[in-house]
């Protein structure tokens, strides 16, 4: 039977609680997504920071859980089947989890899979594109001259924060009043054009009322406090 102690990255991170969920990550927008899904559940679990600086994505101990070289990742020594489970890919997670934790992911199968079709749509717009968006305004590619890039990135976060607008017209949350996953998946994005990407004003942030609530809403919860600096960067 697979153990813990089998997976190569324990032997980077050690488990100090081999009967923990272990979390290998960062407290960037994908990472505090898992984070906050964990505080949220009360699942036990175990941070790991994964220190680009050093860059411990590109470990081989880190490549042998997680190929694709990004964070989050877990391994839950009690997986559903009574086996380990490993996993990246962080809306790939929050659906693990709240299959585990019976929580914030309805039984009911249409409302589960428009909840999952919202993750969807963060995974393949929100998220690279604002990821892209950060890039060309805050970092190396604001020093290119060709302006189209940034242009083009700008104008689909932009598209992007008016979809989700919509959908939170008279809701609390994007499913209606109920937190779910979806919630979790987008809100860390959203709070990033407000804030470490200093991207509000050239999108027009502001204008997003409903947005701008519903992301002050899910700050607002402890487990959204905690998971903003977890793992702690030191």
């Amino acid at each position: 039977m697979t153990t813990l102690s089998d997976f190569k990255i324990t032997e980077k991170w050690p488990a100090q609680h081999p009967d923990r969920i272990q979390l290998y990550s960062l407290p960037t927008p994908n990472g505090i997504k898992v984070s906050a899904m964990l505080e949220e559940t009360g699942l036990p679990y175990e941070p790991h920071k994964v220190d680009f600086a050093t860059n411990d994505q590109m470990s081989p101990e880190f490549l042998s859980l997680n190929p694709n070289n990004k964070i989050p990742a877990i391994i839950d020594p009690n997986g559903l089947g009574g086996e380990p489970v490993a996993l990246w890919e962080s809306g790939a997670i929050l659906i693990y989890l709240a299959d585990k934790s019976g929580k914030f992911l309805s039984e009911n199968p249409a409302l589960r899979h428009e909840t999952i079709q919202w993750v969807m749509w963060q995974m393949g717009g929100l998220g690279p594109m604002t990821g892209q968006l950060g890039f060309f305004h805050k970092f190396a590619g604001r020093e290119y001259e060709d302006r189209r890039p940034f242009e083009r990135y700008r104008d689909e976060v932009k598209r992007l924060l008016g979809v989700l607008d919509r959908q939170l017209e008279g809701r609390e949350f994007i499913m209606g009043d109920d937190y779910t996953i979806a919630d979790i998946a987008s809100w860390p994005w959203a709070r990033n054009i407000n804030g470490f990407y200093e991207a509000a004003e050239v999108v027009d942030y502001q204008n997003f009322k409903n947005v701008v609530r519903w992301v002050d809403i899910c700050l607002e919860r402890p487990a959204s406090q905690k998971a903003i600096n977890i793992p702690a960067r030191d």
